[in-house]
């Protein structure tokens, strides 16, 4: 398809045509079938996913990394070191006027669609938690319910 005269005005205008905007603006710039690993906000402040994302480095040496500009720098701190330590380029993305809770984005830049690409660490500790809770009837509820009285 040939480009004519409206084309190049419009692009002059409004900029290049980009496909699947909204997602890539979910995922700092790049889209989500090439993301390997998103954190989120949450995680990157309190530094989970460390080791998930230094398995995904090992698994894709080709991959980059992004980071949300739009959190302080100084939590990124441990995955620039990583990023670093392993050859992994990394940038900062800010997406002015996006509400996203994506903070940091491991791609590569062709599709691999993976299919789970969030971390699941809190699930897993919160069953851990509800395992190891107390029973109700434990010896020290019943002693507190004898003095109640």
């Amino acid at each position: 398809m040939k480009k004519d005269i409206d084309d190049y005005l419009n692009e002059g205008i409004y900029g290049i045509k980009e496909t699947k905007a909204s997602e890539r603006k979910e995922f700092l710039g790049t889209l989500r079938e090439r993301t390997i690993l998103a954190l989120t906000e949450g995680e990157v402040v309190q530094q989970k996913g460390l080791k998930q994302l230094e398995e995904a480095m090992k698994s894709y040496p080709d991959a980059s990394l992004r980071f949300s500009g739009e959190v302080t720098m100084r939590f990124f701190k441990p995955y620039k070191t990583l990023a670093s330590s392993r050859h992994i380029p990394y940038t900062s993305v800010t997406n002015q006027g996006a509400d996203v809770d994506i903070a940091l984005v491991l791609h590569v830049d062709h599709a691999i669609d993976k299919p789970d690409i969030f971390l699941h660490e809190e699930k897993e500790q919160e069953k851990a938690t509800e395992i190891t809770k107390k029973p109700e009837h434990s010896i020290t509820s019943v002693l507190k319910n004898i003095f109640k009285r």
